[in-house]
């Protein structure tokens, strides 16, 4: 891993992957399932449901990567995903304002403890916007919900592409007129941080062990390549000098 002090010294922005490295999509997930679903009679694993629901997520992304479809909202997307699970789970007979306001529960993931601190101190000494394959409507709705301090919303909608295409990282950099070595990347994935570095981005690498559950192997240790990792937000702040 390189020395931060040596390759991050013109960083002037911080974007970041949101889904896994600023909100808990899974425990927040299952959460909201449970709460509209149980009163209902459902007894299910939660947690297996909200798994389900995001393994769709990168195939339906992937059609529009592809140019099988045309660009479309991360939002159209879950809901699409959301009604083809309801069977697997023996789950019928919701509403159309039930389905949205489930579909909805990505408006209203719980942060990690350490993101609205860590942001705050991060947003002292740069600009920090997301990163996310979310669509704008989400991300500030969401930004409301868990007090996240972010300065711009950038991202899939913004940059019409998902990520990891190149499109997206530079796109993103362009609409902040910096330069990609003037961005550092922020994420909980290698493999967003490797696409982003190879389109020139500083990369930074803050792990969350749980972000899919307690038997989580993937995405624990940061590959050699990234430019800087911390243990959490507020560690990454202290690394970079923000007061």
């Amino acid at each position: 891993m390189k020395s931060a002090d040596m390759s991050l010294n013109n960083a002037k922005a911080l974007i970041f992957d949101v889904f896994g490295t600023v909100v808990d999509w899974r425990t927040s997930i299952a959460k909201e399932a449970a709460d509209m679903l149980q009163p209902k009679g459902y007894d299910l694993d939660w947690h297996a449901f909200a798994d389900a629901w995001r393994r769709r997520y990168q195939p339906a992304m992937e059609e529009v990567r592809s140019g099988t479809r045309p660009f479309t909202k991360l939002d159209i997307l879950h809901r699409e995903n959301l009604e083809n699970i309801l069977p697997e789970f023996g789950i019928s007979g919701l509403s159309d304002l039930e389905l949205d306001h489930l579909n909805r529960a990505w408006h209203r993931l719980s942060p990690w403890d350490d993101s609205p601190l860590g942001l705050t101190r991060l947003k002292k000494k740069f600009i920090i916007a997301t990163q996310s394959n979310g669509n704008v409507a989400l991300m500030v709705n969401m930004a409301k919900h868990a007090g996240l301090p972010w300065d711009t919303i950038l991202g899939a909608e913004v940059c019409q592409a998902y990520k990891p295409m190149p499109e997206s990282y530079l796109r993103a950099c362009d609409l902040l007129g910096l330069a990609p070595s003037e961005v550092i990347m922020t994420a909980a994935h290698n493999d967003d941080l490797k696409a982003a570095a190879r389109c020139g981005l500083r990369t930074a690498f803050v792990p969350r062990p749980t972000e899919h559950g307690p038997g989580q192997i993937k995405d624990l240790t940061p590959d050699p390549s990234i430019d800087i990792s911390a243990i959490s937000f507020i560690d990454l702040a202290d690394k970079l000098g923000c007061p």
